[in-house]
C-alpha cells in the first residue's frame, strides 16, 4: 500500500466518490445527488482517504440536535444543521481491493479528531448487526435496534460519547 493521504472532501471528488459508494453499498448506498449535497452543506463532515491520486475510502456525516437518527430524511441532507450537537456518519466505504489494509481504521481515528475539534458532544451511526464490534473497537456503544428499515436492512444504533470539556 502507498502512501495514504486523509483529507477533506473538495467538490471536484463527486464522481470519484460516488464511484467509491457505489462498489461498497447495494440498495443502502447513497444516490450521486445525495453525496453532491453532503459535499456541499457539509464538506467539514466529509474524509476522503487517497493513494496515488486516486480516493479509495471515504467517510460522511451530517449534523443536528435529534438523537433519533433513523428518519432517512436525515441522509438527504434534511434536518442537517450546520451547528447541531451531534454528528451523524451516513457511510464509512472503501474500495473492496484495498480493505483490509487499515484504510477504515485511519479514516475514522481521523474523523473522531475531526468530531472533536467541531466541537460536537455525540458521533452517532446506524450499522448492520456484523460491524457492532467493530465500532466497540473505537469505543462506540450499542444503542440498540433502530426503527430504520433503510434499503430494507435491520440497522443497529451506535453512539460515542466525546469530550466536551
Amino acid at each position: 500500500m502507498n502512501r495514504l493521504e486523509i483529507r477533506q472532501v473538495e467538490d471536484n471528488d463527486l464522481d470519484d466518490c460516488y464511484r467509491v459508494e457505489s462498489a461498497c453499498y447495494t440498495s443502502d448506498g447513497a444516490t450521486r445527488e445525495n453525496i453532491q449535497k453532503r459535499i456541499s452543506l457539509f464538506p467539514a463532515g466529509f474524509l476522503v482517504a487517497e493513494s496515488k491520486k486516486q480516493i479509495i475510502g471515504l467517510i460522511n456525516s451530517a449534523t443536528t440536535d435529534k438523537e433519533d437518527i433513523a428518519d432517512k430524511e436525515l441522509k438527504d441532507m434534511i434536518g442537517h444543521v450546520k451547528d447541531g450537537r451531534n454528528i451523524v456518519i451516513f457511510s464509512l466505504a472503501i474500495l473492496p481491493e484495498f480493505q483490509g489494509n487499515g484504510i477504515s481504521r485511519q479514516l475514522m481515528s481521523r474523523f473522531i479528531d475531526v468530531a472533536r475539534n467541531l466541537k460536537k458532544e455525540n458521533i452517532l451511526l446506524l450499522c448492520k448487526s456484523e460491524l457492532i464490534p467493530y465500532y466497540q473497537k473505537f469505543g462506540f456503544r450499542y444503542g440498540g435496534k433502530s426503527r430504520s428499515k433503510h434499503g430494507g436492512f435491520e440497522w443497529h444504533e451506535m453512539n460515542l460519547l466525546l469530550n466536551t470539556e
